[in-house]
């Protein structure tokens, strides 16, 4: 006999649209989470709508303020600056010691991700594409056969989804869904190839960090580190 399953709560499908909607980039980080916009927008009342937002603010995607209510985690031009040459780090190490890689089915996690996200995509998710995007990485990340490092890189899933979601806000115009997942083949690719020197040209040109100039550079909270690493990252410097 078939087991009975229960459907999901209106709060869980209303915390997995509005999540959608923040690692999509269609809520940016320090937005203003506006009710009357949600329940017209999704089709539910507010007493599931709040509970939602108190799932999404215990996975830190946003914070609530006792008179503006609830807002999409804010991040500054200094915090940009910390996780994306964090990240860098961490990459890089992982393609160091990780590529050539020294068992093929270490690059089944690689593939599987890739496989979810062409499918996400095909289903015109950008919240799923974007966490399907970190999930390769980390899969790229595990070549490395380094539990800390792994460790490391997912601990800052949050952080690393928030700007992912920034960069695809600011390339939606430019790239569609299917064009991020020949990014992330191409990163892929040159992974199989087994050359280090590839593999970072590849990241070179992944343009995880195309978001930059467009949003970045809005941020509030900059330092002359954020100024100075911006600098460098502009054309023709």
């Amino acid at each position: 006999m078939n087991r009975l399953v229960t459907p999901p709560s209106m709060a869980v499908l209303a915390a997995d649209a509005v999540r959608g909607m923040i690692l999509g980039g269609e809520l940016s980080p320090g937005e203003r989470v506006v009710e009357n916009r949600l329940t017209e927008l999704l089709g539910v009342s507010r007493p599931p709508l709040r509970e939602a937002l108190k799932v999404l603010e215990h996975e830190g995607l946003v914070v609530q303020h006792p008179r503006r209510g609830a807002v999409v985690t804010p991040m500054t031009q200094h915090d940009v600056y910390e996780i994306i040459t964090l990240r860098n780090e961490l990459e890089e190490m992982a393609v160091r010691l990780g590529v050539p890689v020294r068992d093929t089915l270490l690059l089944r996690p690689c593939r599987e991700a890739l496989a979810a996200l062409e499918a996400a995509a095909a289903a015109g998710d950008d919240g799923a594409v974007t966490e399907q995007g970190f999930a390769f990485h980390l899969a790229i990340i595990g070549l490395a056969g380094h539990t800390r490092l792994t460790a490391a890189y997912r601990a800052m899933s949050l952080q690393l989804r928030l700007c992912m979601g920034m960069n695809r806000s600011a390339m939606r115009d430019s790239e569609t869904l299917a064009g991020n997942v020949e990014r992330h083949r191409a990163l892929l690719r040159a992974i199989e190839t087994g050359d280090p020197a590839t593999v970072r040209a590849a990241f070179a040109e992944h343009g995880h960090q195309n978001f930059l100039a467009e949003v970045v550079d809005q941020l509030d909270g900059a330092t002359p580190q954020s100024r100075a690493w911006l600098a460098t990252l502009r054309p023709g410097k």
